[in-house]
């Protein structure tokens, strides 16, 4: 089942963690990995440069765009695009590969890892911003670092340092939403970094919407940088997919329940697309009712409407 057939379903939220996974060539996806249980990932610098060199291997076998990545003790972050249909084949090779070298060399059985990998796919440039950013600044909330660029394993001194040497990592792919210059980049970059480490959020690895509340604060504290990056659509063109963000969302439902608004041909129109980007976030059609104070009816008799 391809990616469009799923939204037109109303099986994809704006950060979606699926059991069956999506694998559409383009799509940007925040990956996450963790260990079974308490059990480390990595003991020694070995196991880390091992890792990064299979996740080098992979992305090239299997046409994967790595943006960036944060190796912790017990768990794993991967901001990637597949190019192919290949992310579930490229992520087995990852993970089977590591594991099993993993317990070869430790001389231990059993699953290294607690499961599939889980995915939240990055519908805008917003949230590719602050998947990113949330990423790199894992480290010093799990107190491993005082500063994020201090912590070795993550890609985050291809973010910090235009000297860095050349990578497998694409961190331009993220920086090219902030400015033209490199230089410029990075030093917005890392202002949003210092800002995100006093950000208070959950773990993303067990509450689906730790990324878009840790978006939020971002947008909050940056409405200069946040506003910029909804004229840009990068992830938009890259898709083709047309998504409103979480504030343009809003808006539009506090149009729709304003009563002074005419229904006009047009507004019908508009009316019928903020229906179906709610669809594509994961409510259902009574969520919908609810929180745009219409009847389910009227819901189902908006979406008829031809347009």
């Amino acid at each position: 089942m391809d990616f469009d057939e799923l939204l037109k379903q109303g099986k994809i939220k704006r950060i979606f963690r699926a059991k069956r996974k999506i694998t559409s060539p383009n799509l940007v996806s925040h990956i996450t990995q963790r260990a079974a249980g308490d059990a480390p990932l990595f003991l020694e610098d070995s196991d880390y440069l091992f890792m990064l060199s299979n996740l080098k291997e992979v992305s090239l076998k299997r046409s994967l765009d790595v943006y960036a990545f944060c190796l912790m003790p017990n768990h794993i972050h991967i901001l990637l695009r597949p190019c192919r249909a290949e992310l579930q084949e490229a992520m087995r090779d990852l993970f089977a590969r590591y594991a099993m070298v993993f317990n070869r060399k430790y001389e231990r059985k059993g699953h290294l890892f607690g499961g599939p990998y889980r995915q939240a796919v990055c519908l805008d440039d917003s949230y590719l911003l602050a998947a990113s950013l949330y990423i790199h600044v894992n480290p010093i909330r799990a107190g491993l670092a005082t500063d994020p660029r201090g912590y070795r394993w993550s890609s985050i001194k291809l973010y910090n340092d235009l000297n860095a040497p050349p990578s497998f990592v694409k961190p331009s792919f993220v920086l090219d939403l902030l400015a033209k210059e490199q230089k410029k980049q990075r030093e917005i970059y890392s202002k949003l970094l210092n800002n995100s480490i006093i950000v208070d959020t959950e773990n993303a690895l067990e509450k689906t919407d730790a990324a878009s509340f840790f978006r939020k604060v971002l947008v909050r504290n940056f409405p200069a940088v946040f506003s910029k990056l909804r004229k840009q659509k990068q992830i938009e063109h890259l898709t083709g997919l047309e998504m409103l963000d979480d504030e343009e969302i809003e808006h539009a439902i506090q149009g729709m329940r304003d009563p002074k608004t005419k229904i006009r041909p047009d507004e019908k129109k508009a009316r019928k697309f903020l229906i179906k980007q709610l669809i594509a976030r994961g409510y259902t059609r009574r969520d919908i009712a609810t929180k745009l104070g219409i009847s389910v009816k009227t819901v189902y008799n908006i979406l008829k409407l031809q347009t």
